[in-house]
């Protein structure tokens, strides 16, 4: 009878059942290499994951274009998974964005690696103890459904992978600050919610050959507030390209150059405007960071890279963790109180600093398709060679903040979008009329073709008044004394790069809504003149200054037509007004 009992253990003990053990591969792992996991897989992985480690908890976030939910998996020592709580324990926020490009996947495959290892891996764990992680696992839901193997074309591997586009084709990374598709305006709403102190968004990159594995684009060091940006160029940034260097996947900084190769003139830092992931994530004082593996190399080793690179990013934030507290809170007070802002920026190319670049050789031999000279690089001919490195931008255009913008209720597109940031806002508690501060557009250039569904305008001049202009009880105020100073002034001032003016949000202004018939108006034009002889004069002036208006009967009328009370006040006049002045009612 023991005997019998025994055997049955010992057959118990060594079945199937008693010697599994969790399988906690990722897709990728299980493939060869060359795999990526569907938006399927990888959603119920994170929510395996949450469902075995009470470290991890996994939530629905917002929508999509495409009509499924987004995710964000927080990570934390002790579970929790709220950012008011989360700010109380004095922990910082490293936000992980995946997939926006979802042809593009290594950051999608890497964190899932990253996020079971952290609680998997005692050593890991302990870069938990200052920093809450928060990842989303892929932004771009739309794109990642619609997999092929062909639309990218430059890239080796993996074997298939999802479109750039989303469900309404929108390239998500010129959507941040204007926020056409439901997937920005949940990451909008995500971002106010964790404030996290740095960004990284993962990426694969285009371009020139060269022998880097991953290339790096930090925030613009000049347009990132300088307590910020201090930190970031001084402790941050070395800290990183040490530890890459030192996992044997040396950085550089992303490859933008204007010469035939990278080597022939340099490379220069890219200008991020707030279309932009760390363009947006700028403007609120976080340290933001795209990661650009090649795309040449094989697709194991670019997955590799970029789990390596959030490693060692986790490691600094969790060590610098009181560092980077001291700097955002000194950014954000003093951005409250700022008043010069600047709107636009051009590259110096006076300064520029020197680095080691080790690049391929470019060549050239005939096209088999056009028979004319096209470039290779010989990969056969590695070089490392000092190159310039152009990263300083100067202040273009610059521009004085108000106490306050006013903006009408009827605006509500942009008045839902600067919610959305963070932006305090209060509302009249009658009508009222105020003489305040107004633009009129006197010119802009607009786009000859539609760009992520705008015409959109650039090199926007503006004529500023005095007016005295009638509000409405719920009409908005934005006082600009609040950390998200930045957003309120980059998107209301019109001239700004990436202002709701230049996404023609405010497009209705730009046309007359009434006119004249030339041969009513002819008498009434005449009448006018004869009262107003100094307006004869100018008209005559007119003429002997410009032949060209001088012969057109019907410019002249016009121009007479705007000097007329006749001409609507409103037309070419930006609604949004600057308030210079005291209290305002306001609830």
């Amino acid at each position: 009878m023991l005997t019998t009992l025994l055997l049955a253990a010992g057959l118990l003990a060594s079945s199937p059942a008693a010697d599994t053990k969790p399988d906690w591969r990722t897709p990728f792992e299980k493939g060869e290499g060359n795999t990526t996991t569907t938006y399927a897989e990888c959603i119920a992985y994170y929510q395996r994951l949450a469902a075995a480690y009470p470290e991890i908890e996994v939530r629905e976030t917002g929508s999509t274009d495409v009509g499924l939910p987004l995710h964000e998996v927080i990570i934390s020592a002790d579970g929790d998974a709220e950012p008011s709580s989360t700010r109380q324990k004095n922990r910082r926020v490293l936000l992980i964005q995946n997939g926006i490009h979802p042809g593009e996947p290594e950051g999608i495959d890497a964190s899932m690696m990253l996020a079971r290892d952290l609680v998997q891996q005692k050593k890991l764990r302990l870069l938990l103890q200052n920093v809450t992680v928060v990842i989303i696992p892929i932004y771009n839901v739309d794109g990642s459904l619609n997999r092929n193997a062909t639309t990218r074309a430059n890239q080796n591997g993996p074997r298939e992978y999802g479109f750039r586009g989303n469900a309404r084709n929108l390239d998500l990374n010129r959507d941040y600050i204007k926020q056409d598709s439901r997937n920005a305006r949940s990451f909008a709403e995500l971002f106010r919610k964790w404030q996290p102190e740095v960004f990284v968004d993962t990426h694969t990159s285009n371009g020139a050959d060269y022998q880097y594995t991953m290339t790096l684009i930090a925030t613009q060091k000049d347009k990132l507030h300088p307590a910020m940006s201090e930190y970031m160029t001084k402790r941050l940034l070395p800290a990183l390209y040490g530890g890459m260097e030192k996992k044997k996947w040396p950085l550089t900084p992303y490859v933008d150059f204007e010469g035939r190769t990278p080597d022939a003139r340099g490379i220069q830092g890219f200008l991020e405007t707030p279309r932009y992931s760390t363009g947006y994530t700028t403007l609120f004082n976080t340290v933001g960071f795209v990661t650009e593996t090649h795309m040449l190399k094989a697709y194991k080793p670019r997955v590799q890279a970029t789990y390596d690179f959030l490693q060692v990013l986790l490691s600094q934030v969790n060590t610098d963790a009181a560092a980077i507290a001291t700097a955002r809170a000194e950014a954000d007070r003093q951005t409250a109180a700022q008043r010069q802002f600047t709107l636009a920026w051009q590259l110096d190319t006076t300064q520029a600093e020197t680095f080691n670049f080790r690049g391929y050789q470019g060549k050239t031999k005939p096209s088999e398709v056009s028979g004319q000279p096209r470039l290779y690089y010989d990969r056969k001919a590695p070089f490392t060679k000092a190159i310039p490195y152009y990263n300083t931008f100067r202040p273009s255009v610059q521009a004085t903040a108000p106490r306050a913008y006013l903006v009408p209720q009827a605006w509500g597109e942009v008045i839902e979008r600067l919610q959305r940031g963070g932006l305090q806002l209060q509302r009249l508690t009658r009508d009222t009329t105020l003489t305040t501060e107004v633009y009129f557009i006197e010119d802009y250039k607009t786009g000859q073709r539609p760009y992520e569904g705008h015409y959109v305008h650039n090199q926007v001049r503006v004529r500023p008044e005095q007016r005295s202009v009638a509000y409405r009880r719920g009409d908005y105020v934005v006082w600009l004394n609040q950390p998200q100073n930045r957003l309120a002034v980059e998107t209301l001032e019109p001239h700004a790069t990436d202002s709701y003016f230049a996404w023609g949000f405010f497009d209705s202004i730009l046309q007359q809504k009434e006119y004249f018939s030339d041969y009513v108006f002819e008498d009434v034009a005449a009448e006018l003149l004869r009262q107003k002889p100094e307006l004869r004069q100018q008209l005559e002036a007119r003429r002997k200054a410009d032949p060209a208006f001088a012969k057109s009967a019907a410019a002249q009328l016009d121009w007479v037509y705007r000097q007329s009370p006749n001409y609507e006040p409103t037309h070419l006049r930006y609604p949004v007004a600057r308030w210079q002045g005291g209290s305002l009612p306001t609830e």
